[in-house]
């Protein structure tokens, strides 16, 4: 029979995960700026530890860490997971469009017409003739094995256009 206070406590291995749960989290929070943690709900205490780790040496952060997963055991911590989850989400989108914008690019640079004319259509405003020009000037700069200048203008144009057109947020 089980008495009700051993029912309660967790196991050995259970505490040992949750205590790698947090030293994981620990790292997690290290590696962010000073501005995306800012925006994390934690004790100026914990702040500190983070913000100590981040400079530290890589033979005194294992130690660190431990003693980062021990102050976070008095945080709220369903909250830091919830906020850094925040946090990390406008980089997702932001990569979401460098990809997209990639992509085009390269659509672009297969020398068809049919994703010049889709780019226009979604595009209107855009110099038509200056998108030609860079994407031939690209391929050609490719086949002679030349540095992609062409390309990465083109990329930069695109992307000027692709923010220019996003509703502001």
């Amino acid at each position: 029979m089980i008495k009700d206070s051993q029912a309660d406590e967790k196991s050995r291995s259970q505490i040992k995960r949750d205590i790698r749960a947090l030293k994981e989290l620990g790292i997690r929070l290290a590696g962010l700026s000073k501005g995306q943690l800012s925006a994390i709900p934690m004790s100026e205490k914990t702040r500190a530890a983070v913000l100590a780790a981040q400079g530290m040496a890589r033979n005194a952060l294992s130690r660190h860490y431990r003693y980062l997963s021990s102050l976070l055991r008095e945080e709220d911590v369903a909250a830091i997971r919830t906020a850094l989850t925040g946090e990390l989400q406008p980089h997702v989108k932001e990569v979401a469009e460098q990809h997209e914008t990639e992509r085009l690019r390269d659509e672009l640079l297969s020398g068809d017409e049919r994703p010049l004319a889709a780019f226009v259509a979604r595009y209107p405003k855009c110099d038509r003739a200056h998108v030609r020009l860079l994407a031939r000037n690209a391929r050609k700069e490719l086949q002679l094995g030349k540095p992609p200048r062409s390309a990465r203008l083109l990329f930069r144009y695109l992307r000027r256009l692709s923010l220019a057109d996003l509703p502001p947020s």
